[in-house]
Protein backbone atom coordinates (compact mmCIF):
# COMPACT_ATOMS: atom_id res chain seq x y z
CA UNK A 1 0.00 0.00 0.00
CA UNK A 2 3.04 2.59 0.99
CA UNK A 3 4.16 2.17 -2.70
CA UNK A 4 1.21 2.71 -4.19
CA UNK A 5 0.43 5.78 -2.04
CA UNK A 6 4.41 7.01 -2.63
CA UNK A 7 3.36 6.61 -6.77
CA UNK A 8 0.14 8.84 -5.84
CA UNK A 9 2.53 11.00 -4.45
CA UNK A 10 4.59 11.09 -6.69
CA UNK A 11 1.82 12.76 -9.46
CA UNK A 12 1.83 15.90 -7.57
CA UNK A 13 4.63 18.32 -9.86
CA UNK A 14 6.40 20.68 -7.26
CA UNK A 15 8.70 23.69 -7.88
CA UNK A 16 11.97 24.18 -5.67
CA UNK A 17 13.99 27.78 -5.40
CA UNK A 18 16.21 29.64 -3.66
CA UNK A 19 15.03 31.58 -0.36
CA UNK A 20 16.77 34.86 -0.24
CA UNK A 21 18.35 36.21 2.71
CA UNK A 22 15.67 38.14 3.62
CA UNK A 23 13.14 34.74 3.50
CA UNK A 24 15.66 32.98 6.19
CA UNK A 25 17.99 31.18 3.13
CA UNK A 26 17.80 27.88 1.90
CA UNK A 27 14.86 26.65 -0.52
CA UNK A 28 11.58 26.62 -0.90
CA UNK A 29 9.10 23.49 -2.20
CA UNK A 30 5.81 24.21 -3.11
CA UNK A 31 3.20 21.96 -4.35
CA UNK A 32 0.68 24.30 -6.74
CA UNK A 33 -2.02 21.51 -6.94
CA UNK A 34 -2.17 21.32 -3.32
CA UNK A 35 -3.14 25.25 -2.45
CA UNK A 36 -0.67 26.16 0.90
CA UNK A 37 1.29 22.85 0.61
CA UNK A 38 4.76 24.05 0.95
CA UNK A 39 7.90 23.20 2.65
CA UNK A 40 11.52 24.61 3.25
CA UNK A 41 14.66 22.91 4.20
CA UNK A 42 18.63 24.31 4.26
CA UNK A 43 19.36 21.91 1.56
CA UNK A 44 17.54 20.85 -1.58
CA UNK A 45 17.32 17.45 -0.48
CA UNK A 46 15.95 18.54 3.01
CA UNK A 47 13.60 20.70 1.21
CA UNK A 48 12.36 18.24 -0.99
CA UNK A 49 12.10 15.39 1.71
CA UNK A 50 10.33 17.96 3.93
CA UNK A 51 7.73 19.09 1.41
CA UNK A 52 7.07 15.53 0.66
CA UNK A 53 6.44 14.91 4.29
CA UNK A 54 3.81 18.58 3.80
CA UNK A 55 2.27 17.22 0.80
CA UNK A 56 1.09 13.92 2.75
CA UNK A 57 0.24 15.60 5.80
CA UNK A 58 -2.00 18.07 3.24
CA UNK A 59 -3.43 14.76 1.74
CA UNK A 60 -4.45 13.39 5.10
CA UNK A 61 -6.01 16.43 6.11
CA UNK A 62 -7.61 16.64 3.03
CA UNK A 63 -9.34 12.97 3.43
CA UNK A 64 -9.28 13.24 7.05
CA UNK A 65 -11.96 16.48 6.54
CA UNK A 66 -14.28 14.74 4.21
CA UNK A 67 -12.78 16.83 1.39
CA UNK A 68 -12.08 15.73 -1.60
CA UNK A 69 -8.16 15.60 -2.66
CA UNK A 70 -7.27 18.22 -5.42
CA UNK A 71 -5.68 15.60 -8.88
CA UNK A 72 -2.51 16.61 -10.09
CA UNK A 73 -3.21 19.02 -12.29
CA UNK A 74 -0.70 18.20 -15.37
CA UNK A 75 0.11 14.68 -16.05
CA UNK A 76 3.16 14.32 -15.54
CA UNK A 77 5.44 13.82 -18.74
CA UNK A 78 8.47 11.18 -18.87
CA UNK A 79 11.36 10.01 -20.73
CA UNK A 80 13.40 7.80 -20.06
CA UNK A 81 17.32 8.46 -19.81
CA UNK A 82 20.25 5.61 -19.77
CA UNK A 83 22.91 6.66 -17.41
CA UNK A 84 26.01 4.52 -16.26
CA UNK A 85 25.34 2.35 -12.87
CA UNK A 86 27.58 4.55 -11.04
CA UNK A 87 25.38 7.50 -10.99
CA UNK A 88 22.19 5.81 -10.65
CA UNK A 89 23.42 4.11 -7.53
CA UNK A 90 24.75 7.77 -6.40
CA UNK A 91 21.49 9.18 -7.10
CA UNK A 92 19.55 5.96 -5.75
CA UNK A 93 21.71 6.04 -2.21
CA UNK A 94 20.78 10.19 -1.96
CA UNK A 95 17.20 10.01 -2.98
CA UNK A 96 16.87 6.98 -0.10
CA UNK A 97 18.56 8.75 2.03
CA UNK A 98 16.21 11.86 1.81
CA UNK A 99 13.37 10.04 1.81
CA UNK A 100 12.44 10.34 -1.43
CA UNK A 101 11.79 8.38 -4.80
CA UNK A 102 14.59 8.85 -7.70
CA UNK A 103 12.25 10.57 -9.55
CA UNK A 104 11.46 13.31 -6.75
CA UNK A 105 15.32 13.29 -6.47
CA UNK A 106 16.36 14.02 -10.20
CA UNK A 107 13.52 16.41 -10.42
CA UNK A 108 14.37 18.61 -7.94
CA UNK A 109 18.04 18.55 -9.35
CA UNK A 110 16.39 19.43 -12.90
CA UNK A 111 14.21 22.40 -11.35
CA UNK A 112 16.98 23.75 -9.49
CA UNK A 113 18.85 24.08 -12.17
CA UNK A 114 16.61 25.57 -14.20
CA UNK A 115 15.99 28.24 -11.58
CA UNK A 116 19.62 29.20 -11.02
CA UNK A 117 19.59 29.44 -14.74
CA UNK A 118 16.83 31.67 -15.38
CA UNK A 119 17.88 33.87 -11.96
CA UNK A 120 21.43 34.35 -13.68
CA UNK A 121 19.53 34.75 -16.75
CA UNK A 122 17.53 37.51 -15.64
CA UNK A 123 20.31 39.02 -13.72
CA UNK A 124 22.05 40.16 -16.79
CA UNK A 125 19.38 41.74 -18.57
Amino acid sequence: MRTRTNRNLDAYQFTVRPLSKEEGGGYLVEYPDIPGCMSDGETIEEAIANGRQALRDCVAVFQESGRKVPKPGIEAAQWRQRVPRTLYSKLTLHAENEGVSINSFVTAIIAEAIGARQANTNKRR
